[in-house]
């Protein structure tokens, strides 16, 4: 998956953005035939003095057939963060995908009956 990562306000080391691709590229499994237009992922540093709370945010939007899919997660360890939009992208995707087949069993459904 080519996928533009970006990061504000924390630096994207080579570990990070290694880890980000690795995470977004288990999702194609799922992905099966739909085609992905475009990927962005961000991870940012929500504040700078702050020290305790969900302080990093993970941001994922992938658009597929047109389609916009969007995930969003907070956490305290930027890794965790990556990890949760992934989790949550998973079940985004398979929603999106059970979508996609009963919209097709619907307009083959109706073509059967005219």
């Amino acid at each position: 998956m080519i996928l533009n990562i970006k990061a504000t306000n924390l630096e994207l080391t080579p570990r990070l953005k290694d880890y980000v691709q690795l995470k977004m590229d288990m999702l194609e499994k799922f992905l099966g035939n739909l085609k992905i237009i475009s990927a962005h992922f961000e991870v940012e540093r929500t504040t700078k003095h702050h020290l305790k709370g969900e302080i990093y945010r993970a941001e994922a939007n992938l658009v597929i057939n047109g389609d916009l899919l969007r995930v969003e997660k907070t956490e305290k360890d930027v890794f965790k963060a990556v990890d949760k939009v992934k989790d949550h992208l998973d079940l985004v995707i398979k929603k999106y995908k059970d979508k996609i087949i009963g919209r097709k069993k619907k307009k083959e459904k109706l073509g059967a009956m005219m």
